[in-house]
């Protein structure tokens, strides 16, 4: 039994209902993170600095917080000043009814406000203690800045992404967080199975960089076999050819993928070049990859004589692997979208409606997670959460010393 199953607390379903999640953690890894948790029942208590908060609130776009509404939904707030030694002490009662603390901040500050790991396990030994970085506690890097795009640029993604002519290209979003957030929320899954289990609680260092790094392929080992580090190539894939993006004659772009022999000479004979499947340039894949600037030069001729939806015509009836290149104003308007339920009106706050987002990702079909609540409010739950620690008077008599917000 878990220590969220033992405690009061709120009725809510899902999986992963009776895990409590303290999440000290700012911007964007440490909310995927708890966001997924949340998403799939997990009571997540945001514990912020009263009149800041997270970062994301200040990520606006035409006024409304977007990003925070997105990635706070699932959540209750409190407001702490861990700067006050009683905001501490009302913290580390928190952690021993918990099962899970997620941080972010930079190593050896969490050390520093007298929240350390051992800290925490003398108060509860089985919480799992989430250490998010940029590089990791550890390492000689641990305590440089490790914002995503630092990360992005030195974990070989740039170096990769990009035309061979150009400048190496940064992903626009925050990749490096995402993935990390991606891996921290399995992480944890692992950590209270064990804990569950009869294990004690342990921690995870989860660094942005090596989950970034690890889903990027096996370089080390290809560099370790060739010396050759990954070229920037463009949309071109360095494994299979074709694959590229091409534009057809009414200025649209069509993605293209022959990463089977038989899906290539089905493209071959589709774009009505069938002698093209014995050529000796383009007969099997790494002949293709040989002569990759001939193949996508004579597939480029064949769609910029084409219009899209003419050619995405030909290629659906032949059994292509073909797609538009498509932006969020068509996927919103697109007949997938609206079928599959990919985006849905969840819960704005309180009397402002409801924000379109993502519906929750993956999909369990007995036990599917939901978006039951909106992003909270700076310190909304700090009396409803905390009133189970304190008596009335105390609440009020530290809320007037600035503990909480």
């Amino acid at each position: 039994m878990t220590a969220g199953q033992r405690r009061r607390g709120r009725a809510v379903s899902g999986p992963l209902a009776g895990i409590r999640v303290l999440d000290l953690s700012r911007l964007v890894a440490g909310n995927q993170l708890t966001m997924l948790l949340g998403d799939f029942g997990a009571d997540v208590i945001k514990v912020e600095q009263p009149g800041h908060g997270d970062t994301l609130r200040n990520w606006v776009v035409q006024g409304s917080e977007v990003y925070w509404k997105v990635y706070g939904r699932n959540k209750r707030s409190i407001a702490l000043d861990l700067k006050n030694e009683q905001a501490r002490e009302l913290l580390l009662r928190l952690a021993g009814e918990s099962d899970v603390l997620v941080e972010s901040f930079r190593p050896g500050n969490l050390e520093r406000l007298g929240l350390s790991p051992e800290t925490l396990h003398e108060r509860n030994p089985k919480l799992v203690v989430v250490r998010i970085s940029g590089w990791g506690q550890t390492g000689s890097m641990s305590q440089e800045p490790g914002f995503g795009t630092l990360i992005e640029a030195m974990s070989g993604l740039a170096a990769m992404n990009g035309f061979p002519d150009r400048e190496p290209v940064l992903p626009p979003g925050a990749l490096a967080d995402m993935v990390a957030g991606t891996y921290g929320a399995f992480s944890v899954l692992a950590a209270v199975r064990h804990a569950e289990a009869g294990g004690p609680g342990q921690v995870i260092d989860l660094s942005l960089f090596e989950p970034l790094f690890s889903v990027l392929g096996p370089q080390a080992g290809t560099y370790r076999l060739t010396g050759d580090a990954p070229q920037r190539s463009g949309s071109r894939s360095s494994s299979s050819a074709p694959r590229n993006v091409y534009a057809t004659a009414d200025g649209q772009w069509l993605a293209l993928s022959g990463s089977t022999q038989m899906m290539t000479e089905r493209i071959f004979r589709t774009i009505g070049r069938p002698e093209l499947v014995d050529d000796l340039r383009f007969r099997d894949n790494t002949a293709r990859l040989a002569h990759v600037l001939e193949l996508d030069a004579i597939l480029g001729d064949y769609f910029g004589a084409h219009n899209l939806d003419e050619t995405l015509s030909a290629m659906r009836t032949a059994g292509v692997t073909a797609a538009p290149v498509m932006d969020i104003g068509d996927l919103m308007e697109s007949e997938y979208f609206k079928t599959r339920g990919v985006v849905i009106d969840g819960p704005g706050p309180e009397g402002m409606g409801s924000v379109p987002m993502h519906d929750v990702v993956p999909r369990l079909n007995g036990t599917p997670g939901s978006v039951a609540a909106a992003a909270p409010g700076l310190g909304q739950h700090s009396r409803e959460i905390l009133q189970e620690l304190l008596p009335h008077e105390r609440w009020e008599e530290l809320q007037k010393q600035g503990v909480f917000g």
